[in-house]
């Protein structure tokens, strides 16, 4: 006999809903989020006489730890269902829009009875792919916590001492930070000899050195001073944002050389590394995307609108609508468009393909779209096939495919 068990979980416990093939509620309950729980659930499936083979799993989330009691007994069918999919389906059975945990539980079991041909099992990734994951998403967190700062400290130093944003580019480095640390104050800093400035520089490992000339003119620039009063206000608190920000920079840098290390060992390292514009934190942050299940991503389709580069067309009789996808993984969107960014910049053919679009008068945000869109496709293609990006092969094939322009 073969059983749909439906879960809405949450954070306390979970709603579940045992379906039979006809669509019939055999039991619902509530199960809380603990070891007896997970036992409750494991004794119900008991008591019905059937085995982890003939039980499909439906729910919402792999990040939670029913997932790994479930992997541990062996349950072979795990679907992990979109909330929007399950939102969306919820009114194939009511119109009101009223939610209940009990009901979604339903749904999914429902969904995994009459659309499992269309879903994807889930399959876990290897250790090390999941490893690559979990420090790509420390990364990006990081990258958000400096930003934060940075932008935060930027505010401060724009009201009381402008001198610090013209002699550093970057706020976000130790070296800017550390002299921010120690000069708080603009009329400290600028009472500074070349000397002293030079030597502070050298301290600190800033390589650029043809600059330091600029920089100290820089420093001793005649900038409008600030009030007394508010640099008795800021400055204390530009040095503590000082002080905060730089763990936050040193824990990238360790995690950048943590996230190498694991991606080296991956055996799909091949397909990333010649990727163009994909340096050493893009090239693991898609291989952690993509991860290890090759039917994961039906086609190249699916995958770029997971990715959200592909738009959202809609019809209706004469009419067509061209719209911006956003229902989308926002972090991969994030990740690839980076990658075209950075693509452009490096590739020849990516950037003439970026200013083809640009002659046709499409904006700079839908050019990258598009060209993420694209190198999507040719990441699919090499993913399946396991294969290594050549370029000059790419351009060999480009051309070959090449249209004649129409004549005038």
């Amino acid at each position: 006999m073969r059983v749909y068990i439906g879960i809405d979980w949450s954070e306390q416990k979970h709603q579940v809903c045992f379906m039979n093939e006809a669509g019939a509620v055999i039991q619902q309950m509530s199960v809380e989020h603990s070891v007896d729980g997970f036992l409750k659930l494991e004794a119900a499936r008991q008591i019905l006489g059937v085995s982890p083979k003939e039980v499909v799993v439906g729910l919402e989330t792999a990040h939670n730890l029913l997932i790994d009691m479930l992997i541990e007994r062996s349950y072979p069918a795990i679907y992990i269902l979109p909330p929007s999919q399950v939102k969306s389906n919820a009114g194939r059975y009511a119109q009101s829009g009223a939610k209940d945990d009990s009901r979604d539980a339903w749904v999914i079991a429902d969904m995994l009875r009459t659309d499992r041909g269309r879903l994807h099992a889930w399959q876990p990734d290897t250790l090390l792919t999941r490893q690559i994951q979990a420090q790509v998403r420390m990364v990006l967190f990081l990258t958000r916590m400096i930003q934060r700062q940075s932008n935060h400290l930027r505010a401060i130093l724009v009201r009381y001492y402008p001198a610090m944003l013209d002699i550093f580019s970057r706020l976000d480095s130790p070296t800017s930070l550390a002299f921010l640390e120690a000069y708080p104050i603009p009329q400290e800093a600028a009472r500074l000899t070349y000397e002293q400035f030079t030597q502070f520089l050298r301290a600190h490992h800033h390589t650029h050195r043809s600059k330091w000339a600029t920089m100290y003119a820089q420093l001793n620039h005649d900038y409008p001073q600030a009030h007394p009063d508010t640099v008795a206000v800021l400055a204390p608190q530009a040095k503590q944002c000082a002080i905060l920000l730089l763990p936050f920079i040193q824990a990238k840098k360790h995690a950048l050389v943590d996230l190498q290390k694991l991606y080296r060992r991956h055996p799909d390292v091949a397909i990333y590394d010649h990727l163009p514009g994909a340096g050493d934190f893009l090239a693991p942050a898609l291989l952690a995307k993509l991860g290890d299940d090759r039917l994961r991503f039906p086609n190249r389709q699916v995958l770029q609108a997971i990715a959200g580069t592909c738009p959202i067309t809609r019809r209706s009789g004469k009419s067509k609508f061209i719209q911006f996808r956003r229902a989308c993984d926002l972090q991969f969107r994030y990740i690839v468009h980076q990658w075209a960014v950075q693509a452009i910049k490096q590739s020849p053919w990516v950037q003439t393909y970026y200013r083809d679009l640009l002659k046709r008068h499409i904006g700079k945000n839908d050019s990258t779209r598009r060209v993420a869109n694209r190198l999507l496709a040719i990441l699919y293609k090499l993913w399946q096939s396991r294969a290594s990006y050549d370029e000059t092969y790419y351009l060999q094939q480009r051309a070959l495919r090449a249209k004649p322009l129409p004549k005038a």
